[in-house]
């Protein structure tokens, strides 16, 4: 930059000299808080303003004694010191030196202090004040030099609108001033009106267009101002709130909150409180709940933010429990509250608030004043956030229940369950599909009840169906192949094997780890911004089901939990009957105990006296399966196979290990509607059978290449892949579209990152995410690794892992391990199951007599069977 020059073209005079040292200190701290460094700002700020004259005093009561030169560049740094103010928590002080500037700002500045002063009271949660003063602001800000002023008033009257739900506003003012922002190279500004545009998608419902709009400023601000990433973070956070992710919406908000309280930003982390509380509450730790939104009311109320007080309130209204005795004072809360928050214009927030209040009457007894309060929700006439529709529908249904009118009630519960599903059907991701039941688990849980309670085993059925593993009825979407996401994949691939060969030397490479866990985030991400295609399959009907059952023999338990008790729905020769079986948790701990029993009996040989004990330990577990699970239906099952439908952590028992169903055809499927579908699979033509199967072996087994010569015996022609030939590519290739395949392969259940459950082949992990690529998926698949058949299970019993990636995929049969298995086992059950296979018995037959012979086979047919 040339020096100044003065009026007479020689050097600057001091007044000059003094001006520009300000404006650079201006500058400097513009930047440091558009970084989202407000006290690093607000201190190159206070530097530039003292070098124009300008002084605060110990009660900071700020005193100008600026020289009437330099009154329009210090009203311009005062105006900024006042934002940087109010961003830490002092809005009174800041709106004290927007009072002092008022009388030396300039007449073409006085749009910038309008805004100034809208956004500071805005920040406070007085968005009617601050409304006009953003109108005016923007129309005196056409044509002023300076482009990034007007923009970032029509960014911040839109964050404005958006704040109360005005959405066609706020996408005006926001692309507005997206455009400015780009002919003007104002690269960061942009970046924060998509952030922003993004949030309409997610008000609108639209949640893969919301995150894909947070990727766009995240890669921007990871450039240009990483102090924004905790603030999108946040947004991030409600939009996985919206498709049922609490815990990952949660983990995104920790982070941003330890961010918050390192840069200042007092709003913002109490704002990321707030949301915590309400992810909490989406994942019903409702003390956890409590607990952040208290923390998040005593900050909002320290800054004098009277609405985001109402929200916290509100929050920590919801997590209070709601017992017949206190239904009168909760109501009376929520009523009083509901008034506050429609005063600062959230109507929806008024909605929830007026919900709660009806449904805490319902539980007094007052059924008139509550019906009344949830007609007015719908009267007011606004669309309904999917939030509001489903609190509407349960308290309509918890209504028409104590009126006595059951059928009512479960009409509304079914009317609300179909709201999730439309919800389901807009996002293309399994991971975001899976994660929505979450959406409606009180309608479904409140809809199972009333169903048992009618006694109805056909009203059960059809409640068992409606409110389990549904992402298995939206159509697959497969995510598209670019090279971005190829790089990436490939590059897991490598790490995968430089971790696995650090960890058989006994080391343990952090690098790598911390890099795959980096990688994996980015590809879960990618796929969360896959729309869904809103098409899908019916719910199975209980006729459909009963004569899929009888054509072949089998016989359907269906497992629900109410309370801590079990139920089973049981369908057999036409008839549907209701059975009480026992503990749902005595079950879930011994299959967790045998779970654990039998990893240890897959290690190395025991030591005598150790293996006695394990094996006992099963037998105990067995027996308790069996005396809480099979021995209550024992009289009622029959001879021929089973189909089970299981519920929460006994998606994982090995069910023919149970003594009443050892050599018995078992299949295990996540809903009778799935095990339907999947049974109507188009079996492979005679044709397609005469090419022979794949079959592959992964790297580090030792009976692996043994496993697969037998096998590939079995079938005339069958080549196994082996060494280096068994790649992720060939076993890719091979898999779509096989109409069976083998793989004997290490395999690791993922729980923390279930996409990424995985098999080791020669270069690299084969994923549960590259399963969704494939364009066909194969018919038969048999895992004889170890732990993917394990199953981590969502709320609506929805699963993910390995072996819940194939049927997703459109798998009709899965044979895999739901613990760990010692090859040389896998080696004799493996050969018998495709001897008999080949000798024409179904899967879940071949498999029942092929483990008849190894007494802790953890084996389990998955599908159809």
């Amino acid at each position: 930059m040339p020096d100044a020059v003065g009026p007479g073209g020689g050097p600057a005079g001091p007044i000059a000299r003094a001006q520009n040292r300000a404006r650079d200190a201006h500058r400097a701290g513009l930047r440091a808080g558009a970084a989202g460094q407000p006290a690093i700002g607000a201190r190159k700020l206070r530097s530039g303003l003292a070098v124009l004259g300008w002084a605060e005093d110990d009660q900071r009561l700020a005193s100008a004694q600026v020289a009437e030169p330099h009154h329009a560049l210090t009203a311009r740094l005062l105006m900024s010191l006042a934002h940087f103010e109010g961003e830490q928590g002092r809005t009174e002080y800041g709106l004290r030196l927007l009072d002092q500037a008022e009388p030396m700002t300039a007449d073409q500045d006085r749009g910038i202090l309008l805004y100034q002063r809208g956004l500071a009271l805005m920040r406070i949660g007085k968005d009617s004040l601050a409304l006009p003063l953003f109108d005016q602001a923007v129309s005196l800000l056409h044509g002023y030099p300076d482009a990034a002023d007007l923009a970032r008033a029509l960014l911040n009257r839109g964050v404005l609108h958006l704040g109360r739900a005005h959405l066609g506003r706020a996408r005006a003012d926001l692309r507005w001033c997206e455009r400015i922002a780009s002919e003007n190279g104002l690269d960061l500004i942009a970046a924060k009106a998509v952030q922003n545009l993004g949030y309409c998608d997610l008000l609108g419902g639209d949640i893969p267009a919301a995150l894909a709009s947070f990727t766009v400023s995240a890669d921007v601000y990871g450039r240009l101002a990483p102090g924004n990433l905790p603030v999108l973070a946040m947004d991030k956070a409600r939009a996985l709130i919206a498709a049922g992710l609490a815990d990952d919406a949660a983990a995104e908000l920790e982070t941003a909150i330890v961010a918050f309280r390192r840069q200042g930003l007092d709003q913002d982390h109490a704002e990321a409180e707030l949301a915590l509380a309400q992810a909490a509450l989406a994942a019903r730790v409702l003390a956890a709940a409590r607990k952040w939104a208290a923390a998040a009311l005593r900050h909002f109320r320290r800054r004098g933010n009277d609405m985001f007080a109402c929200l916290a309130e509100l929050t920590m209204l919801r997590a209070r429990p709601t017992s017949s005795g206190r239904g009168a004072a909760v109501a009376a809360d929520a009523l009083g509250l509901a008034e506050r928050l429609r005063g600062f214009g959230l109507r929806s927030d008024a909605d929830v608030a007026e919900l709660v209040a009806a449904r805490a009457l319902i539980a007094a007894g007052r059924t008139a004043e509550a019906a009344d309060r949830i007609a007015t929700v719908r009267r007011r006439g606004s669309a309904l956030s999917l939030e509001v529709s489903l609190l509407r529908r349960l308290a309509r249904s918890e209504l028409a229940e104590r009126e006595g009118r059951p059928g009512v009630a479960l009409a509304e519960l079914r009317a609300g369950l179909a709201l999730v599903h439309a919800r389901r059907g807009t996002l293309g991701s399994v991971d975001l599909k899976t994660g929505t039941a979450a959406l409606g688990a009180d309608l479904a849980a409140a809809g199972l009840r009333l169903a048992l309670e009618r006694g109805s085993a056909p009203a059960v059925f059809a409640w068992l169906e409606r409110s389990r593993a549904q992402a298995f009825r939206a159509r697959p979407v497969r995510p598209p192949a670019d090279q971005e996401a190829a790089a990436v994949l490939a590059e897991l691939r490598q790490l995968g094997v430089l971790i696995r060969g650090a960890e058989l030397s006994g080391k343990r490479d952090t690098a790598a780890i911390a890099r795959r866990s980096e990688l994996r985030r980015t590809i879960r991400e990618r796929s969360w911004r896959i729309s869904g295609v809103g098409e899908g399959t019916e719910q199975a009907g209980l006729g459909e089901v009963t004569a899929a059952l009888r054509q072949n023999g089998q016989t359907l338990v269906g497992i629900l939990v109410n309370g801590t008790r079990m139920h089973a729905v049981l369908v057999r020769d036409g008839r549907v009957r209701l059975v009480g079986l026992g503990e749902f948790t005595a079950a879930t701990e011994a299959a967790s105990r045998l779970s654990a029993d039998l990893d240890i009996m897959s290690g190395r040989r025991l030591p005598a006296r150790l293996e006695v004990v394990v094996k006992e330990s099963i037998r105990r577990q067995t027996d308790v399966l069996t005396a809480e699970i099979t021995a209550p239906l024992r009289p009622l099952l029959g001879d021929g196979g089973l189909v089970i439908v299981p519920a929460g952590a006994l998606a994982s028992v090995p069910w023919n290990m149970l003594p009443d169903l050892r050599g018995r055809p078992v299949s295990v499927c996540p809903s009778a509607s799935s095990w339907l579908a999947a049974s109507q699979r188009d079996e492979p033509s005679a044709h397609a059978r005469r090419v022979p199967p794949f079959v592959a072996a992964g790297p580090d087994l030792e009976h692996a290449a043994a496993e697969v010569a037998e096998i590939a015996n079995v079938y005339p022609g069958c080549r196994p892949l082996q060494g280096d030939k068994a790649t992720v590519g060939a076993a890719l290739r091979s898999l779509d579209g096989a109409w069976l395949a083998h793989l004997a392969a290490h395999g690791h259940h993922e729980r923390e990152n279930v996409l990424f459950s995985n098999l080791d082949l020669a270069d690299g992990p084969l994923m549960a995410y590259d399963v969704e690529q494939l364009a066909t998926a194969p018919y038969h698949v048999v895992l004889s690794a170890c732990d993917v058949g394990r199953t981590v299970v969502r709320p609506g019993e929805e699963v993910l892992g390995f072996t819940a990636a194939l049927l997703y995929a459109g798998t009709a049969t899965v044979i895999s391990a739901v613990s760990r298995v010692a090859d040389y086992a896998a080696l004799g059950v493996m050969t018998r199951y495709h001897h008999a296979l080949r000798a024409g018995a179904r899967p879940a037959e071949a498999l029942a007599r092929a483990a008849e012979a190894e007494p802790f086979s953890p084996f389990v047919c998955f599908g159809s069977g």
